[in-house]
């Protein structure tokens, strides 16, 4: 595998959360999230179907409870493993799977024509107010 689809080392996947990263196609970027299961390494664009300007992580690490991602805004939750919504205003959506795959302890990107841009979110912005609505008067 190549440095442009390194992501990170796989112990670096805390059990208890995620790791962001933004990869890249030409013009169009995307976050997404990795998770370390029991057996596997998973990762998933970082969006709530409900609404797919809320992320799962906002740069911290996404919310983890009982083998389920939660959004914090919905309090849908999702499994871990297929990414099935079990729970929430968005029930029987499934959480967009990014292809990875581990090699020499080390999880590389996969997914076809991307390679990582960096870790971390796409956009230096402050989520925090948790509003889908912009008043800076950009």
């Amino acid at each position: 595998m190549d440095a442009e689809r390194r992501i990170v080392d796989a112990d670096e996947i805390p059990a208890d959360g995620t790791v962001l990263f933004t990869m890249r196609n030409g013009t169009d970027t995307k976050e997404a999230i990795l998770l370390a299961l029991a057996d596997e390494i998973v990762a998933f664009e970082n969006y709530c179907p409900h609404w797919r300007d809320v992320p799962l992580d906002r740069g911290s690490g996404a919310t983890l409870r009982d083998d389920e991602l939660v959004c914090e805004k919905h309090g849908a939750t999702f499994e871990t493993d297929s990414g099935y919504c079990n729970f929430g205003p968005c029930e029987g959506a499934v959480l967009s799977e990014i292809e990875v795959a581990v090699e020499d302890d080390a999880v590389y990107l996969t997914e076809d024509g991307y390679s990582v841009e960096k870790l971390g979110p796409a956009e230096d912005t402050d989520l925090s107010s948790g509003s889908r609505i912009g008043f800076s008067g950009n």
